[in-house]
């Protein structure tokens, strides 16, 4: 929604060349469902017996920061190694798979988990030490990767494997033309000349988005307000905030400190106030960084032989074209109208009932849609938690992707991990038995653990050309807080749906079956890896899964009732017309920057906003860049592609599993034809064999208009 705050403060520097991390107390209750679920515990005389690894499983946990450092040595000794024989293979003979392809897809498979087991310990670590020597073991890889990347002796190799045409299968064509692309995006097809020249090009870029980005973290700007400005702030908001000499408060720029303002302040004026000066942030410097960052990324972008920087980013996504992302915005947009028009035209009369006849400005959006949620749903968002331990929360997964998915879940209590908190699961085929994959599932929060959710993949699965298989092992991280007497935690709403997301990408990871690693696990079109975790979001506002994962927390046997359940559904659309407009007026400006050179950013702004905002203007002398971090660094060109995630999802949900549930033919569909083929073929071939004919924005559409407040 409006000015709202981003995750622009402290984003990471985006990993270019290196694929490994992701786009996630009641125990009684637990134990009681383990017999349906089946979660199986091992008898009690197995805690007693050695640690040992899990069975197929490549990951090491607990390696000392001295091991690290010498595992990151041999990974890169090795990789050296492998990268030389290839390289020899003499151009007058023959080329094969065998000897240039297959050396380099099995070291890939077979280095990933290593890799993975010198990184992930500064995610999970609390010792400064294993921190410290992960960091630098990712430094190190990091670099022999980059360099491993810009070997023209690897690439001539390849290069005359791939002139022969002799594919061993489709997959293996797959690949192939992966590592070419890679090669040939790193310059190594450009002359000496321009390949240096894209090189330069290439710092520079990476020294503006620092810039960019360090600018926002280093704004100190407050504001001033006396108590009655900040009207409709709870107290405790309040006593948080610093005051300057006159009495007066102090309102930083930081994310809480804007969002709080602009959802709960009854003062149109400091809404206002607020709303500005955090759409100024950055100034001119940053709007400048902006300008320069674009030219600096066409530049690249053509030295490579591409139109535009719009066009490189895009071309090896699912929507292949900027036209087609601009069709795509462009359609949803205009469908979106209409039901937007009506949520607009509520929130001006609420603006009208409480403020008189000022006009309703982009800063009044967040505030009055909590207040016209409030006035329609019975409903308190925040005490919701009450009724989602997480125990019961993470059983009623388990039932369910047990359930749609055909799997079988059992929990290993002797295996090692890195902290107390922390369980380890086998996952099995519950047909025919088959071990499938294993993942982690470290859930509650502690000092030095890594503060967002998500899904690391550690282990992909891929084919050995010996026939065996390797299998996948996955981690769940997330932030759950035990109570002061180290019960279990009671989950936000907000919470569950994320838990649900990120359980998403687990299945995703264990079920896939490609044959190569890269195309393994999380290894989707980054148009497409959002999808199977969207998919299965929806679960969380179906009255069937909302009573199997819900329970009074001092009884759990009270599930949420009926009105609840209805209330959360409606508050999922509620204004989601109009919020998804705002989305598409982001997504737009980034795409044109990057499609066409020398656009006056400040004029875009001032063109696009009323024309998608339904007239709202946007506010006065405010920096169009301070609004967009991701086309700074990180998502430059691709921001459309979570909407269009969205999309994909919600025809997937709404064609085949919205009339059955926990339909196991179908979702054994999903899981054989989507999951199971993974990168290794394009997703509208996946989705197209999965819903037998091409997909459709249509039911995104409707859930959008659907539930009308």
């Amino acid at each position: 929604m409006t000015e709202i705050p981003g995750n622009g403060e402290k984003m990471p520097r985006q990993k270019r060349e290196r694929s490994s991390l992701l786009a996630f107390g009641g125990a009684a209750a637990l134990l009681a469902l383990a017999a349906n679920l089946g979660i199986t515990a091992f008898n009690a005389h197995m805690k007693n017996r050695r640690k040992k690894d899990l069975q197929g499983s490549k990951v090491r946990v607990n390696i000392s920061a001295s091991e690290i450092l010498k595992l990151a040595d041999r990974i890169i000794s090795k990789s050296k190694e492998v990268h030389d024989a290839v390289a020899s293979v003499p151009l007058d003979k023959v080329v094969t798979f065998m000897n240039v392809i297959s050396p380099l897809a099995e070291l890939e498979a077979q280095q990933f988990p290593l890799v993975q087991s010198c990184v992930f310990p500064k995610m999970v670590s609390t010792s400064d030490d294993v921190h410290k020597a992960s960091a630098e073991a990712e430094r190190r890889i990091d670099a022999h990767v980059l360099t491993c990347s810009k070997r023209e002796d690897v690439y001539r190799v390849v290069k005359a494997f791939a002139a022969r045409g002799e594919w061993v299968n489709a997959e293996a064509k797959h690949y192939t033309q992966a590592l070419m692309r890679d090669f040939e995006r790193n310059g190594l097809n450009l002359t000496l000349t321009k390949t240096e020249e894209m090189q330069r090009v290439r710092v520079q870029i990476d020294e503006l988005s620092l810039r960019y980005v360090q600018n926002l973290n280093d704004d100190s700007t407050f504001l001033h307000f006396t108590e009655a400005e900040l009207a409709g702030l709870p107290p405790e908001f309040l006593k948080s905030l610093g005051k300057v000499t006159d009495g007066k408060f102090k309102v930083t720029l930081k994310s809480h400190h804007v969002a709080a303002v602009l959802e709960l302040c009854q003062v149109g004026t400091t809404r206002r106030k607020v709303a500005v000066a955090y759409g100024k942030r950055g100034g001119e410097v940053n709007l400048s960084i902006l300008e320069d960052l674009v030219q600096l990324r066409h530049k690249f972008a053509r030295l490579l032989g591409y139109a535009s920087y719009a066009d490189y980013a895009v071309g090896l996504r699912m929507a292949k074209a900027p036209s087609k992302v601009f069709e795509f915005l462009e359609d949803i947009s205009n469908s979106l109208t209409d039901p937007a028009t009506t949520e607009l035209s509520m929130l001006k009369d609420l603006k009208r009932k409480e403020e008189g006849d000022h006009p309703f400005g982009i800063e009044d959006l967040l505030y009055y849609v909590k207040k016209a949620e409030a006035q329609q749903f019975n409903m308190d968002i925040g005490a919701l938690k009450q009724y989602f331990p997480v125990n019961l929360v993470l059983s009623g997964v388990f039932k369910i992707v047990q359930d749609l998915f055909g799997l079988r879940f059992e929990e290993l209590k002797d295996s090692e991990v890195w902290h107390s908190d922390v369980s380890v699961y086998s996952v099995y085929d519950l047909s025919s038995g088959e071990l499938l994959g294993h993942f982690y599932l470290d859930m509650y929060t502690r000092e030095r653990k890594y503060n967002h959710t998500c899904v690391v993949a550690l282990q992909n699965g891929a084919s050995s050309t010996n026939g065996s298989r390797q299998i996948p092992v996955a981690l769940l991280l997330s932030q759950f807080q035990k109570d002061a007497s180290g019960q279990p935690a009671l989950l936000r709403f907000s919470e569950v749906v994320n838990l649900f997301h990120e359980f998403g990408h687990v299945v995703q990871h264990i079920c896939n079956r490609a044959s190569f690693a890269r195309f393994s696990g999380l290894g989707f079109d980054p148009d497409f890896v959002e999808v199977p975790a969207l998919v299965l979001e929806n679960w969380c506002y179906e009255s069937f899964t909302l009573k199997l994962i819900s329970g009074f927390h001092q009884d759990i046997t009270k599930p949420i009732n009926n009105e609840m359940c209805k209330s959360i559904k409606r508050w999922r659309y509620s204004f989601s017309a109009l919020k998804m407009k705002q989305e598409i007026l982001y997504c737009l400006f980034d795409q044109i920057i990057h499609s066409t050179e020398n656009v006056d950013m400040v004029e875009l702004f001032k063109h696009l906003h009323p024309r998608i905002m339904l007239g709202l203007p946007m506010l006065e002398d405010v920096n169009p860049a301070s609004r967009f971090p991701s086309s700074a660094i990180g998502h430059e060109a691709a921001c459309y592609s979570r909407i269009w995630s969205e999309v994909f999802a919600a025809d997937i949900f709404a064609s085949k599993f919205h009339e059955s549930y926990l339909n196991q033919y179908v979702g054994m569909q999903f899981r054989n034809k989507v999951l199971a083929p993974g990168g290794s073929r394009e997703p509208i071939e996946l989705l197209t064999g999965f819903l037998g004919r091409e997909p459709s924005i249509q039911a995104f559409i409707d859930s959008k208009s659907q539930y009308r407040l």
